[in-house]
C-alpha cells in the first residue's frame, strides 16, 4: 500500500464519518464518478481536520461550498486565531498517476470569484445567484467584529508547478496563495493524521486562577544562561482542567519532544492513582502529590489585567510537554469521561514549569541538544527505557522522514506513535516499521546476526550501540531492504502456522523462519543494490530471499557438521550402541559462530566443491 493508497483509505474513513442522511458520501462502490466526487469532498475534510483540528464532520462540512454556482470557491475557513480568511480551490485525482502528475488548470484559479463574493455581490457575472453555502460564507464574514484585522489567503489543494509565486499572486488578484501539491499533501496532511498530530499548537491560551497566590501574579520567574541558549524559567500553578483540555485537543502535537507519544502513555499504573486523586477527592491534594509538568516554549507571557477578578491568562508560543505527559494524558482522559460534569476539576491545580528559549537565532542542533538533556533530566523520576530515550535523536527523526517520503512506510521511533492511524483504519500494521525490528536488522546488516537475535532493546538502543548502528545518514536504505526481507519471512512463516507436520516450515527451510530470520537478512542484504529505486526494493528483496531459502537446508547441514559448532550440535553413543543427537538451533543463531558461518558459506556460488571438501576434513577430525 503506497502513499496514494493510504490517502484514499483515509478519505474513505472520513467519508464514513458522515451521518447517513449525507447520501453523497455513500455512493455505490462501482460508481466511479460519484465515488470520486465523494472523495474529492473528503479531501477538503482532511485539510480541515489536519490544518485546523476540526474533528466534527458537521463542522467541516459547513465550510465546504463546492456545489453549482459556488463562484469557483470550493471551501473556506475563518481562522480567528491567525486572523485569516482562507479560500480553497481543490482538485482530487482518481488515480495515483494523475494525483502526482496532473496539474490544475489555471482557468480554475481564474474562476475564483473572490472579489465579487467578498464585496457582498449576490450573483455571479452571468447573473446566477450564488449557492446557499456561499451566501452563508458572506454572512459569517460580515459578522466578524474586527474584520479590518483579517487578511485573505488562497489555498490550492492541487499540483501547480508551472506557475511561479509571482504569477500566482497575479492570478489570485494580489491575494497570497499557498499550494498543497501531492508531495505537500503526503507530508503535511497524510503523515500528521496517521500520527495523530493534527492541528499544531502554534499558540495556546491558558486561564489561570490567582486565588491562594502571593505576589507576582502567582508565579516565580528565573533567568538562566545555558551553554546553548539563555532561558526563562517560570513556575506557577495551573488549573488541571486547563491542562486536560490542552492535551485532549492537541495530543501528539504537543509531545513532539517527549520520549513517549500520546496513546503509549495509557500503559502505566500511575494513571489510576492520578485519576483517584482527581475524581475521588474534593480537596486539592493533587497539588501536593504530583511532581508537575514541564513545558518548553518559544514565548511565554502572562496578563492579569483581563477584567476578571483573581484571574489571568497565559499565552504560550509553540508549546511542547517534555515531562509530565503521563499526568496530562490522564487528565485528558478524565476530561473526556466527565465532560457533562466538570466539577471533579474544581479547585484543583498542578505545578507547571515553563522553560522559554530567549535566543531567537539558536541553531537547531543546539536547540535539540538542550531539549534532549532537559528531557533526560526531567524524566529520570519515572523509568524511561533506552529505546524511548533515543526516540528524538536527530538521526531517527531523519530516518523516519526519509523512510516515509521514499517508501511510504511509517517508522515508529516512538512506541505507539501510529496507534491512532491503526485504530482509525488509516493504515495497517504492515505499513509500520517497528523500531525494535529495524535496529535488529541494522545489527544484522552490519554483520552481527547473533547480536540482532540475542540482545534486548535496552542493549541495542544503548548510546554506544545506537550511534554505531545508526551512523550513516543513508543507512536507512539498506535497512529498509532488510526490512522487506524480514517482512517477507514473516509472511512465509504464517503459511505454516497450522501445519501439524511442518511447523515453522522446518522441513522446507530448516530453522530459518523460526530462529534464523536475522541470519537470512544478513545474507540477502549482501546483494543489496544501491542503484535500485525505492519502488523496486520489495520485489528484489523477496526474489533474493527465495533464492537464499532454497539453500538453507544445505547450510544447516553444513553447520551441524562443523567441529566449531560442537556446543550446539553433537552426539553421544550410548552403551547399547544407539546414537543420541543434540541440536540447539535456538542457541546457535544467538551464538558465537553464526556470523562467521553465514559469511563463509557459499550461498550464491553454484560450485560448492571446495566447501564440501572443508566439511569432509572437519568430519574426519572428529
Amino acid at each position: 500500500m503506497d502513499k496514494y493508497d493510504i490517502l484514499v483509505r483515509i478519505l474513505d474513513e472520513l467519508r464514513n464519518e458522515a451521518p447517513t442522511n449525507y447520501r453523497r458520501y455513500y455512493p455505490a462502490e462501482d460508481d466511479k464518478e460519484l465515488m470520486n466526487q465523494a472523495r474529492s469532498r473528503s479531501f477538503i475534510h482532511l485539510f480541515f481536520k489536519v490544518r485546523y483540528g476540526l474533528d466534527s464532520f458537521t463542522d467541516r462540512e459547513n465550510f465546504i461550498t463546492d456545489d453549482p454556482y459556488d463562484g469557483g470557491i470550493d471551501a473556506y475557513y475563518i481562522d480567528k486565531e491567525r486572523k485569516e480568511i482562507i479560500l480553497i480551490q481543490s482538485k482530487f485525482r482518481d488515480s495515483k498517476d494523475n494525483f502526482e502528475k496532473k496539474e490544475i488548470d489555471m482557468t480554475e484559479i481564474l474562476k475564483m470569484d473572490i472579489f465579487r463574493i467578498t464585496k457582498g455581490e449576490k450573483q455571479d457575472r452571468n447573473g446566477h445567484e450564488y449557492n446557499k453555502k456561499i451566501r452563508a460564507m458572506q454572512k459569517n464574514i460580515s459578522e466578524i467584529g474586527d474584520i479590518g484585522r483579517y487578511n485573505y489567503r488562497v489555498v490550492i489543494l492541487a499540483n501547480l508547478k508551472r506557475v511561479d509565486e509571482e504569477d500566482l499572486f497575479r492570478l489570485t488578484g494580489g491575494i497570497p496563495a499557498e499550494v498543497f501539491d501531492y508531495e505537500k499533501c503526503y507530508t503535511n496532511l497524510v503523515f500528521p493524521i496517521v500520527t495523530g498530530c493534527c492541528f499544531n499548537a502554534d499558540e495556546i491560551r491558558i486561564n489561570l486562577s490567582l486565588s491562594n497566590k502571593e505576589g507576582n501574579d502567582g508565579r516565580i520567574v528565573y533567568f538562566v544562561q545555558t551553554e546553548y541558549s539563555k532561558c526563562k524559567i517560570m513556575v506557577l500553578f495551573v488549573p488541571v482542567l486547563e491542562i486536560a483540555k490542552l492535551m485532549d485537543k492537541f495530543k501528539n502535537s504537543i509531545l513532539k519532544y517527549n520520549p513517549r507519544c500520546y496513546l503509549s502513555l495509557k500503559e502505566n499504573n500511575i494513571n489510576t492513582k492520578i485519576e483517584k486523586t482527581i475524581v475521588n477527592k474534593t480537596t486539592n491534594e493533587f497539588a501536593l502529590y504530583n511532581n508537575g509538568i514541564t513545558i518548553l516554549s518559544d514565548g511565554t507571557e502572562i496578563n492579569s489585567q483581563i477584567g476578571i477578578k483573581d484571574q489571568a491568562q497565559m499565552l504560550i508560543t509553540n508549546p511542547q510537554i517534555i515531562n509530565g505527559g503521563q499526568t496530562a494524558y490522564t487528565l485528558s482522559c478524565i476530561y473526556r469521561n466527565h465532560k457533562d460534569d466538570l466539577s471533579v476539576f474544581e479547585e484543583k491545580e498542578v505545578m507547571v514549569k515553563v522553560i522559554t528559549f530567549l535566543d531567537d537565532n539558536i541553531e537547531e542542533d543546539k536547540r535539540r541538544a538542550l531539549i534532549e538533556e532537559l528531557s533526560k533530566a526531567t524524566n529520570e523520576q519515572s523509568p524511561v527505557n533506552e529505546a524511548d530515550r533515543r526516540a528524538n535523536d536527530s538521526m531517527q527523526i531523519q530516518y523516519q522522514d526519509r523512510i516515509y517520503k521514499e517508501f511510504g512506510y511509517f517508522y515508529d521511533r516512538k512506541r505507539g506513535e501510529f496507534y491512532d492511524g491503526e485504530e482509525k483504519n488509516y493504515i495497517d500494521s504492515g505499513n509500520i516499521v517497528n523500531r525494535s525490528i529495524f535496529i535488529r536488522i541494522a545489527a544484522s546488516v552490519k554483520g552481527d546476526a547473533a547480536k540482532a537475535r540475542r540482545n534486548g532493546d535496552d542493549t541495542l538502543f544503548r548510546k554506544e550501540s545506537f550511534e554505531e548502528l545508526f551512523k550513516e545518514k543513508d543507512g536507512y536504505r539498506i535497512y529498509m531492504f532488510g526490512f522487506f526481507c524480514h517482512q517477507y519471512l514473516n509472511e512465509i512463516e504464517k503459511k505454516y502456522e497450522k501445519s501439524a507436520n511442518n511447523k515453522f516450515g522446518i522441513n522446507t527451510y530448516g530453522n530459518s523462519l523460526r530462529y534464523g530470520k536475522y541470519a537470512v537478512v544478513n545474507v540477502v542484504c549482501r546483494r543489496y543494490d544501491p542503484a535500485l529505486s525505492p519502488t523496486q526494493y520489495q520485489e528484489h528483496a523477496r526474489s533474493l530471499t527465495d533464492a537464499v531459502l532454497k539453500k538453507w537446508l544445505s547450510f544447516e547441514g553444513y553447520i551441524t557438521s562443523k567441529t566449531s559448532n560442537w556446543d550446539y550440535f553433537n552426539y553421544t553413543v550410548e552403551e547399547d550402541g544407539r546414537t543420541s543427537y543434540y541440536y540447539n538451533f535456538d542457541g546457535y543463531y544467538k551464538g558465537r559462530t553464526v556470523n562467521e558461518d553465514i559469511k563463509n558459506y557459499s550461498f550464491w556460488e553454484t560450485d560448492l566443491a571446495g566447501q564440501q571438501a572443508a566439511v569432509t576434513v572437519e568430519q574426519g577430525q572428529r
